[in-house]
């Protein structure tokens, strides 16, 4: 007997939006469940300190070692129904299958700094962090764990792109479910 994919059975997507932190993926994430009846935001990292989906904490990095099966199996049910905008800044370890549109948010180096400076992370973290931008790890990840055309890969420098990649991210959740209605 063949198995309907879980994406065929959602009349709402699943979106993921993921970058490096600072980027502007929270922002973004929320800004679009305001904007978009029937979406509702999965704050992954808080998820993970509230429900403890870790085996210790990192004190250099003063951050949570999560443990990535816990995560899945937190989220498995949620993800099914469809509706979820996870915000994340790693992607690797999801099921491909969760999501029907991946967003990867992009900053420049100096915004990048001056964001993670004001939210207070120590110096080690920020340089940590621009590394990851500048070798493109958490882009690397986005495109070999998804099909290409589940990407959407958005700069987040200034506050009026903020409100381009919210439309663009509406746009493509538009045409997502006049692909579905179609079939």
């Amino acid at each position: 007997m063949d198995v309907e994919e879980p994406a065929v059975k959602r009349t709402v997507p699943n979106i993921l939006i993921t970058g490096t932190p600072g980027v502007g993926k929270t922002t973004l994430a929320k800004l679009l469940c305001e904007s978009v009846s029937g979406l509702r935001f999965v704050p992954v990292g808080q998820l993970i300190n509230d429900h403890k989906l870790y085996t210790k904490w990192n004190e250099e990095f003063d951050c949570p070692e999560y443990d990535e099966d816990m995560v899945v199996d937190f989220l498995e049910n949620e993800m099914g129904t469809g509706g979820c905008v996870v915000d994340f800044h790693t992607s690797g370890f999801f099921p491909e299958r969760w999501f029907d549109i991946v967003v990867l948010l992009r900053t420049n180096n100096t915004t990048l700094y001056d964001r993670l400076k004001e939210r207070g992370y120590a110096e080690k973290k920020i340089t940590e962090n621009i590394e990851c931008e500048i070798l493109e790890v958490t882009s690397e990840e986005v495109y070999t764990s998804y099909k290409p055309e589940l990407i959407m890969e958005l700069q987040s420098d200034l506050p009026e792109q903020v409100e381009s990649n919210l439309n663009q991210i509406i746009e493509r959740l538009v045409e997502w479910k006049q692909k579905r209605q179609a079939e």
